[in-house]
């Protein structure tokens, strides 16, 4: 069949994936070889950032287009509403058959936010109960803020929590693209398949921890620094999290980066399942494809583990988009220095697909990238991300412009890195007096977009308000806002309904790939 071009996607999304331990953005180490072939063959965004370094709210932001405080998504147990229209409304409501796989850490009763199938159900709670408190001290967390735990404890096991979701949803993406190349062959769709590796904890197959050898972990590139040098946010997570404290050794560090770079070769080994069968299927020559994730991990970088910081680990994250032949996307390993952001998804995926723009609500706040996929080249525009939730206690931001990075909070002095002289993040130029420039043109930009000290009058708002709700719906019996997928057993297989080899000839489909 010859090629043309592409009027549907997959879209795979890894949680706390940072772009810095990948072989396609230079890591050495880390194997991961089913994505640096989609690098290969595709664009790779070497400066890509989240919108908001948390999961709920990144993802959010991501299917709106718009920041996640717009919507007001301002922290993992925060409801986005179902009048929210998303990329997936759009899409859904231009005719694409439109299913997601996997973790969407969507909050509230609307579970599917546009997509017309859900095929698992969640890994985390959709309800309120994991509201932070902005009036609790940071040196006495609740107990499901991050602790230290999953640095402390990695290892190898036959089988976990996250591997066993991990599986299911690369088991039920296969299902879904033989289904739509059998049954919907002349309709456009769009496939979301998101895995929960390789967030902590980090409990990995034998298999995937032993392709790495212990002394070639490599440390931190920048070891824990003393306290009275770090940032003030910086300390706050390290107090909630409970670093120093743990007072880990270098082995222990070692082990929990070798417990990270094993879970990437695990979610590595389940997308290649998927692009297996996005191949064999014969849908690859119509399918976009998308690489990215809601956020990265510090990973011992600075003393710092997780995420909830505008540092480079945390907030650079991997987009990589590979499009059939023929398609006006790019392909050949082209590479793209502008920073862009994962709100710019939604416009994007819109123009890609020939739908207008501002089909959702009207102009939001990312920028398409589809010129940038075609040319390669990105219009320079200023990228701005937003922290609200645990480890803060009072609205953060941070816009990134060329090569200068400003980090703001109402509580916090700024923060300046040039990252072009300084990648590291090591020299903060703000009290420079040469940087004054510099700072008011990116404050200005930032305080164009976002209003820091509404948000915060918002946040605390909507946190008094979910204390009462997660307090009253823990009373008697709960209804649960969680998905349940379902299935009709009635209609699946042989149930004598029709001519038995009739339903088995029409339900073949032979492999468009030969092994």
């Amino acid at each position: 069949m010859a090629a043309r071009p592409a009027d549907s996607f997959l879209v795979l999304m890894a949680d706390q994936l940072a772009a810095g331990w990948l072989p396609p953005y230079g890591h050495s180490v880390v194997q991961a070889p089913h994505l640096s072939r989609l690098a290969q063959e595709g664009t790779v965004f070497e400066s890509a950032y989240t919108p908001f370094p948390l999961c709920a709210p990144a993802r959010a932001a991501m299917l709106t287009g718009r920041y996640a405080s717009r919507v007001g998504v301002y922290d993992n147990a925060a409801e986005f509403r179902a009048g929210a229209p998303t990329v997936v409304h759009a899409l859904r409501a231009a005719g694409y058959h439109t299913a997601v796989s996997g973790k969407m850490h969507f909050v509230g009763p609307d579970q599917l936010h546009g997509f017309e199938e859900r095929l698992t159900t969640d890994i985390y709670p959709a309800d309120v109960d994991w509201t932070p408190d902005w009036g609790r001290p940071l040196e006495d967390p609740l107990p499901w803020y991050h602790t230290m735990e999953s640095v402390l404890a990695p290892g190898i096991c036959a089988a976990a929590m996250q591997t066993d979701y991990d599986e299911e949803v690369a088991y039920q993406a296969v299902r879904k693209l033989y289904e739509i190349a059998r049954h919907r062959a002349e309709q456009p769709y769009f496939l979301f398949v998101s895995f929960t590796n390789p967030h902590d904890p980090w409990e990995i197959p034998q298999l995937f921890w032993d392709r790495y050898r212990r002394d070639d972990i490599d440390d931190p590139a920048v070891p824990s620094l003393p306290l009275d040098e770090v940032d003030p946010h910086s300390r706050r997570l390290r107090a909630m999290c409970q670093v120093d404290e743990a007072q880990l050794t270098a082995e222990q560090i070692r082990r929990a980066r070798h417990g990270y770079y094993a879970a990437i070769s695990y979610v590595d080994w389940q997308i290649g399942k998927v692009l297996r069968a996005l191949r064999d299927s014969g849908l690859e020559e119509r399918t976009t494809v998308l690489v990215c994730a809601d956020h990265g991990e510090m990973l011992g970088e600075r003393g710092l583990w997780y995420k909830m910081s505008f540092l480079e680990p945390s907030a650079r994250i991997p987009l990589i988009v590979r499009g059939p032949d023929g398609s006006g996307v790019s392909r050949g390993g082209r590479r793209v220095t502008q920073p862009v952001s994962l709100v710019d998804f939604a416009p994007t995926v819109l123009e890609l697909a020939g739908l207008e723009v501002d089909a959702i609500a009207g102009p939001g706040d990312g920028v398409s990238l589809a010129g940038t996929l075609s040319s390669g080249s990105a219009p320079p525009h200023p990228v701005v991300s937003e922290y609200h939730a645990e480890g803060v206690q009072a609205p953060a931001a941070m816009v990134r412009a060329g090569a200068h990075k400003l980090i703001v909070s109402l509580e916090d002095p700024d923060l300046l890195y040039d990252l072009d002289a300084d990648p590291r993040e090591l020299r903060d130029l703000s009290g420079a007096p040469e940087s004054a420039a510099v700072i008011a043109s990116l404050r200005a930009e930032l305080e164009r977009r976002l209003d820091l000290a509404d948000i915060g009058e918002r946040v605390r708002a909507s946190q008094r308000e979910r204390f009462l709700v997660s307090r009253a719906l823990r009373q008697g019996r709960p209804t649960p806002w969680d998905h349940k997928p379902t299935y009709d057993a009635a209609a699946m297989y042989i149930r004598n309904r029709e001519d038995m080899y009739e339903l088995q000839r029409r339900a073949r489909l032979d492999s468009a790939t030969p092994d």
